[in-house]
């Protein structure tokens, strides 16, 4: 393969198998997208004009929906513009940048599903001690601990991944990660992948925290009806979708790196996808149906 010093255009592969079917994608695509546009900005108007709802349980999970929001709009509309051309190609600046929004929004999640977790245990386990504990100063501390570390790391493995010297422009997927871009290289990749094996642990550590942080709350629940019947309400929800999320983000990770090429590429792009589609349509109608004050509140505003 011939060496370049740099490139400009990548094309994206991953849309090879799928030229016939485009008309269908495209309708499917573009209402997933609405019905993520419409749940999650419902969930968020309706906590912000409600009072009642400006706790910080509701407010994190408004966090969780602007989150879903901002990166969703660095896929879909690329997406869809891809799937109504004739060639599917991304500059190398709008590569870079739809991969720092997607996985920065990927790793905010992680930040915010732990944060709400940290939240429902002190509300669970030391109920009398909630509010001092759970303060708007700690809550703003939370929210920005939520975007700022994914930012700095997305940010870091993207300088990272900038200085590499790349020896094509082929992209095997839908859309542009670092991962992708870094397979490219001509050059050492060492730093790349120790800083990348170094965020999976730390967010792995994340995961870790949660779910001790649930076998905590699940003996603290069992000598009182009152905390099992709020660890029901508003912690399965928030179970349910972090397993949902890790798997498929589990999924995508482990096949980019260590994925065979015989895999067929429609299931290629599903397993790249799914983490894309599943939580951020899954999300605001878990919360949105299991949440009493949620769900009285929406039904009120639509």
């Amino acid at each position: 393969m011939k060496n370049l010093s740099s490139v400009l255009v990548f094309t994206l592969s991953g849309f090879s198998e799928i030229t016939e079917t485009w008309h269908m994608l495209l309708s499917i695509t573009l209402l997933c997208y609405i019905v993520i546009l419409w749940f999650n900005t419902t969930i968020i108007v309706t906590i912000i004009l409600n009072r009642r709802l400006h706790e910080p349980m509701y407010i994190f999970l408004c966090n969780l929906c602007i989150n879903a929001l901002y990166g969703t709009a660095g896929f879909y509309p690329k997406f869809m513009y891809d799937l109504l051309s004739e060639f599917q190609v991304i500059s190398y600046a709008g590569c870079l940048t739809q991969a720092f929004v997607i996985y920065s929004s990927v790793l905010c999640d992680f930040s915010t599903l732990t944060i709400m977790a940290y939240d429902r245990y002190v509300a669970i386990c030391w109920p009398l001690e909630y509010h001092s504990r759970m303060t708007n100063y700690t809550v703003m501390k939370c929210i920005l601990f939520s975007w700022f570390a994914p930012f700095f790391c997305s940010f870091t493995g993207l300088a990272l991944t900038r200085r590499l010297i790349l020896c094509g422009s082929i992209i095997e997927k839908l859309y542009c990660e670092n991962w992708a871009v870094v397979k490219l290289s001509c050059s050492s990749t060492v730093v790349n992948n120790v800083f990348g094996y170094m965020v999976i642990i730390i967010y792995f550590c994340h995961t870790l925290f949660i779910f001790c942080s649930y076998i905590r709350l699940i003996g603290a629940c069992q000598n009182s009806a009152e905390s099992r019947s709020r660890f029901m309400q508003t912690c399965i929800p928030h179970l349910v979708v972090l397993l949902n999320f890790t798997v498929a983000l589990l999924f995508d990770v482990m096949y980019s790196r260590y994925g065979s090429t015989n895999f067929p590429q429609g299931l290629r792009n599903f397993l790249a996808l799914e983490f894309l589609i599943i939580p951020p349509v899954v999300n605001p109608i878990i919360y949105g149906l299991k949440l009493t004050k949620i769900r009285k509140q929406v039904l009120r505003f639509c």
